[in-house]
Order: structure tokens, then sequence, then C-alpha cells
């Protein structure tokens, strides 16, 4: 079985496997997204699974940050065939990845620390992701700072919901992948 590292040293590539986990965490996110997103609506607040799915393979491979900001050009590549603005996703999403690929670097002593990390972790980058989309959408549109603060809420919202969906996930997932959590020594 195979022993992952989980100290802040890079990668110097991505094998097949953590590719295709890529790919089909990446799809995953464009069909829940498209077929689930509208169900899952709180007080029209809901998940993001895109970003959701982006931080759960980069905490699951955990690439360099070259790596992670090209999963990031992917999801808001991704985005662009769903309605919204065009183009500003490529920048918050390539923002939240970079921040997840930065932030799985932190080191850690314990195997439930690595879930409460994730969790935390995906819960920054959405934010990241969600607020800079937020500035970038209000500077297009030229609105007054009120409305956006109205976002405020909802980038929030939905960074808990792309949390909860990472830490149920995130366990299950390494055991399915048959990776072990191996903390960081002293």
């Amino acid at each position: 079985m195979e022993k992952r590292e989980l100290k802040t040293e890079s990668k110097k590539g991505l094998s097949l496997q953590d590719l295709l986990l890529t790919a089909v965490l990446l799809a995953a996110g464009a069909v829940l997204k498209f077929f689930v997103g509208s169900i899952i609506n709180i007080a029209g607040m809901k998940p993001n699974f895109i970003i959701a799915m982006y931080c759960m393979a980069i905490v699951l491979i955990r690439p360099n940050i070259l790596y992670s900001l090209i999963i990031g050009i992917l999801a808001g590549a991704i985005c662009q065939f769903f309605p919204g603005t065009p183009y500003l996703n490529f920048a918050s999403e390539i923002a939240g990845a970079v921040c997840m690929g930065l932030m799985i670097m932190i080191p850690f002593k314990t195997k439930k620390m690595s879930v409460v990390l994730a969790v935390i972790n995906t819960f920054v980058s959405t934010v990241v992701s969600g607020g800079l989309y937020t500035i970038l959408l209000f500077t297009v549109i030229k609105s007054d700072p009120a409305a956006m603060a109205a976002y405020v809420p909802i980038v929030s919202c939905t960074a808990i919901l792309n949390a909860i969906i990472v830490g149920v996930l995130y366990l299950p997932l390494m055991k399915v992948l048959k990776k072990d959590v191996v903390v960081a020594e002293k």
C-alpha cells in the first residue's frame, strides 16, 4: 500500500491516477452543479460543487502550486458552460485552487486533524474564490457597495456547504483510493 507524505514537499508530477481522479471529480462537480445545485437550495444559497470537487481533488492528490493552478484553470473553463458572467470564473477558480494548493502544505499531527484541515481549507478557498468573483462582478457592473455586501452571506453559506461536502467525502475517498494519511514528523 502506497504511503503519502503530507509534508510541505512538492510533488514532481502527477500520476495517471491523480489525473483521472481530478478529471472525474471535476466532471462530477459539473454534473452535480447542473442537476442537483438547484435542488439543494437553502434560502437562495447552495453549494458550488465545482469548487468543492476541485478542493477535494487537491486535498487527495496534494499537487504542487503549478498543478493546483492548472486545476483552477480547468475548473474555470468548466464554469463557462454555466449561466453567469463569462470569464470571471477563470480568475476566481484559479485563486481558489492556488489558495487550496498553498494551504495543503500545512503539516498536521493526526488523521483527525487532516479532516479538520481539509474542511477549513475548503472553507477558506471557497471564500477566496467567491469573494474574488463578487469583487470582480461588482467592479464590472459598477454597483453600489450595499449590493455587494448582500453577497457576503451567500459566499459564506456556500463556503460552509462546500466544507461539509469535503468533510463528508474526505475519509471515504481516502479509503477507496487506498491512500494512507501519514502525519508530519516533528
